[in-house]
C-alpha cells in the first residue's frame, strides 16, 4: 500500500532550500493586502470555484508562490492538468515550505497543506497523481500568486529560475539565496 499523502509530503521534491525570511502579516494587513477571497481561502479554509481562478488553465513558464507571504512553493515545471478546476502540481519546490494536516471536514478524508511561512491555507494533496511523485497537490488559485518566468529575476526570484525554465534539466531548490523577492 503506497504511503499516505501526509507522510509523502517530505519525500516530494529533492533537496532543500535555505528558508528566507519569509513572514506572515497581521491580520489587519492582510485584510487590506488580499481581495476578500483570497483571504477567505487562505486565513478561513475555503475552496473557490472550480475553472473559474486565473491559474488552473495556466501554462506559462514561471514560480507560484503564497499570495500572502511570498515563499516560493510551486514550479510551473511540476504543474499538470488533472481535470479537477484547480491549479494541480506533481511536488512543491521544496517540501520543507509546505505543512499539512489531517482534514475531515465536508465528511471526507483528506490532507490539507498549508504554506509554512505564512500558515496559509493552500488546498490538499491526494495519492492519485502521476508519476514521479504519484501526488495531486490540488490548490486554490486564490492563494497563489504567479511569477513569470520573465519577471522572476526582476520580482528577486532569480534563484529559482534553473528550476521554472523549460530549457534546463529539474535541480533541487536553491540554497542561501542571495535576495529577498517582494510579495
Amino acid at each position: 500500500m503506497p504511503a499516505s499523502p501526509a507522510a509523502s509530503v517530505a519525500a516530494a521534491s529533492p533537496g532543500a532550500a535555505t528558508k528566507h525570511a519569509y513572514q506572515r502579516p497581521a491580520d489587519g494587513e492582510l485584510r487590506q493586502k488580499l481581495t476578500p477571497l483570497e483571504y477567505e481561502v487562505t486565513q478561513q479554509q475555503a475552496t473557490e470555484r472550480p475553472f473559474e481562478s486565473p491559474y488552473w488553465n495556466n501554462h506559462e513558464a514561471g514560480l507560484y508562490v503564497d499570495v500572502a507571504t511570498g515563499e516560493p512553493l510551486f514550479s510551473s515545471r511540476d504543474k499538470f492538468d488533472s481535470g479537477t478546476g484547480w491549479p494541480s502540481f506533481t511536488r512543491p519546490i521544496d517540501p520543507s515550505r509546505l505543512v499539512s494536516r489531517a482534514d475531515d471536514t465536508l465528511g471526507m478524508d483528506r490532507t490539507e497543506v498549508r504554506s509554512s511561512a505564512g500558515n496559509s491555507h493552500l488546498g490538499h494533496v491526494f495519492d492519485d497523481g502521476p508519476k514521479p511523485t504519484g501526488l495531486r497537490y490540488c490548490i486554490n488559485s486564490a492563494a497563489l500568486r504567479f511569477i513569470p518566468l520573465s519577471q522572476m529575476a526582476g520580482a528577486g526570484y532569480g534563484d529559482y529560475i534553473p528550476l521554472v525554465s523549460p530549457a534546463t534539466p529539474p535541480q533541487p531548490a536553491p540554497s542561501g539565496a542571495a535576495s529577498s523577492p517582494v510579495p
